[in-house]
């Protein structure tokens, strides 16, 4: 066996949990501001945030939403999202976290699944919240802002609670966000606070995070990306986040010139941008030092473009939500292009090859493993997709096809994975083709990704139509009314036949070798 250790020094854990660690930090510069909504500047210092988590969660705890109860969010990125997750994990509960560009029936999926009791969003979104809770556990739906005929959030603060209401720490689920994994429909992915609590230690420690560092926060906290790395480290950390409720490219550029941010992060779409719009010549960026992506693979061209641009480094990493998610970053001061970086501190990783399960030396390449304290709990619901994923040894079996070179820099090659990338959002081929078989008249499906430099991959779909059946018009017309944006199909093509295996396997690798012939 051929184990890949960390260069980084061992960290301690520490004991405590998410909101406390965030907490520690903020108690020792209340007056300071350390939330602002960028479009409008509301703002919140430290004392402000933590009153209001501690009266949310005071209120949550009193009105049943408190310890062992989930409450789902499905909100942009502002400062109430995090008032909300932070208000729920003190009071000791689960927060699942809800893709806003969903439809009815995928929040009515993720609510089943996750428990969830209450559901907090905001007024443009409660006709979707509406149409979604029935027939789920939630009792009640609360509104941040104004939303006719819901609770408002405010209605649910109550007494303070003065501390973090006991938990299991390694063992209790925080938070519930939705992945694909490595293949099949959304599952819930149970990460614990020492997961949360420990990526954020290993972030910081790899990433020389400063405090006083601000940032224009457009990743979606919905997502691990911008749940870690943007809302628990710069509250953590000492930082100040500026909140998009979207990517707007103007507003990212007049924030992070207003703001002097040293760092940008991002995903590989917006590096695009950063290196070619002219947009960006507009704006003093000089402050800048970092642009870091993650979410996707970033080429070593792309990367050089964007350092070159805006003098300074462009650097990745390495994750997923399985692993809270990062397991590998590049460090600053030694950033190699086009590598996904080193492993973090208290992390391991092997080189598996998929065919004969033998690990892989220095420039080998094979199946990415990975063990550290960041490794979820496991799939909510889901033991065999958990045991498919996490053996019994605590290797997260990635599906993605790596090698690692002497150095120790990991990069991807390849994946086994069905999951498509589109923008750094996952696609999961299962979820698309059990929509288009639900419509009458397609016979048979299947949905692979076609790669594209900008995007990542465009989700394809290749139908099997009865006779008379729908048209593509149609087709995509069920599909806007059950998928989210990301999940739309960018080509679909009507097809005689869809290849399997004897076993009645989809053989996706035929279908990508049509797209990359050409295939119309």
């Amino acid at each position: 066996m051929h184990i890949y250790k960390s260069p980084r020094s061992a960290i301690a854990p520490a004991a405590v949990s998410v909101t406390e660690m965030v907490f520690a930090n903020l108690e020792t510069r209340p007056d300071e501001v350390v939330l602002i909504d960028g479009p409008t500047g509301r703002s919140l210092t430290a004392r402000d945030f933590m009153d209001q988590v501690r009266r949310l969660a005071g209120g949550l705890t009193e009105a049943g939403f408190g310890a062992g109860h989930c409450v789902a969010i499905m909100a942009p990125n502002m400062p109430e999202f995090c008032v909300v997750f932070h208000a729920v994990a003190l009071a000791g509960g689960t927060v699942t976290t809800i893709n806003p560009t969903y439809t009815a029936p995928e929040v009515a999926h993720q609510l089943k699944d996750a428990g969830a009791e209450l559901l907090v969003t905001i007024g443009p979104f409660l006709e979707v919240a509406c149409a979604a809770v029935p027939g789920t556990g939630v009792r009640e739906i609360a509104v941040i802002g104004p939303g006719e005929g819901a609770l408002p959030l405010t209605a649910l603060m109550g007494a303070p609670l003065a501390g973090q209401v006991p938990v299991d720490l390694e063992r209790h689920v925080l938070v519930l966000p939705y992945s694909s994994g490595t293949t099949g429909l959304p599952k819930g992915v149970m990460l614990s606070h020492r997961n949360l609590t420990v990526n954020v230690e290993q972030i910081v420690e790899i990433a020389d995070f400063r405090a006083g560092e601000a940032t224009a926060g457009f990743l979606p906290f919905f997502h691990i990306y911008g749940m870690t790395v943007l809302m628990n480290m710069h509250l953590a950390g000492g930082g100040t986040l500026i909140t998009l409720p979207r990517f707007d490219l103007e507003m990212f550029l007049r924030l992070s010139q207003d703001h002097k941010a040293r760092r940008m992060w991002v995903v590989p779409p917006v590096a695009l941008a950063l290196a070619k719009h002219p947009m960006v010549d507009q704006f003093d960026l000089s402050a800048l030092e970092q642009v870091f992506s993650g979410a996707a693979p970033l080429g070593p061209e792309l990367s050089d473009a964007v350092g070159a641009r805006l003098g300074c480094i462009c650097l990745q990493g390495y994750g997923m939500t399985e692993m809270s998610p990062v397991s590998h970053a590049n460090p600053g001061r030694a950033a190699r292009a086009g590598a996904s970086g080193l492993l973090l501190a208290n992390t391991e990783a092997r080189i598996v090859d998929p065919e004969t399960g033998q690990d892989q030396g220095p420039g080998g390449e094979g199946e990415l493993w990975v063990r550290g304290p960041q490794v979820m709990l496991g799939y909510l619901n889901n033991a065999a997709a958990t045991a498919a994923t996490l053996d019994a040894d605590g290797w997260l079996h990635t599906g993605d096809i790596g090698r690692i070179d002497a150095d120790g820099y990991l990069f991807i090659v390849d994946r086994l994975k069905e999951l498509i990338k589109f923008k750094g959002f996952q696609v999961a081929p299962a979820e698309v083709e059990a929509a288009l078989i639900a419509l009458p008249g397609i016979v048979d499906a299947a949905v692979v990704g076609q790669a594209d430099p900008e995007v990542g991959e465009y989700p394809v779909g290749f139908v099997v139509r009865a006779e008379g059946g729908p048209d593509e018009a149609a087709i995509r017309a069920h599909l806007e009314g059950n998928l989210a944006h990301y999940k739309q199909l960018h080509r679909i093509i009507v097809t005689d036949a869809i290849p399997k295996s004897a076993s009645g396997k989809i053989l996706r690798r035929l279908l990508r070798d049509r797209l990359a012939a050409g295939a119309a």
